[in-house]
């Protein structure tokens, strides 16, 4: 038997450190990325969209000239499409921070 133990608990003991050290890492991304925001608008800046790293909507702008009783649903439909691209930009920001971390290996659904 290898002095200091069974063979290969050294790398089981540096594997565990990597995995709390990336843990504490991935939390304090999260916690930054709460912060962040990410802007999307719509029909040429009629609406825009803020959402944070937490795939939360912020803000909504809406341009006056935008709101015309007649046609409710060309508004509707332009705030989906700037809400969509911002929790769009929200998750690719999300992302990218979290593969910084992981270093791309690749862990889908994780965040």
């Amino acid at each position: 038997m290898a002095r200091g133990g069974f063979p290969g608990m050294g790398n089981m003991n540096n594997l565990m450190k990597q995995a709390k050290k990336m843990q504490e890492q991935m939390v304090k991304v999260q916690e930054e990325l709460e912060e962040k925001t990410v802007e999307a608008s719509a029909g040429g800046g009629m609406v825009t969209v803020i959402a944070n790293g937490k795939k939360e909507i912020m803000e909504i702008a809406i341009d006056p000239m935008a709101v015309d009783p007649d046609d409710v649903e060309m508004l509707q439909d332009l705030i989906m499409a700037a809400a969509n691209e911002a929790l769009r930009m929200a998750d690719e920001m999300v992302q990218s921070e979290m593969g910084k971390i992981t270093g791309g290996m690749g862990l889908p659904g994780m965040f």
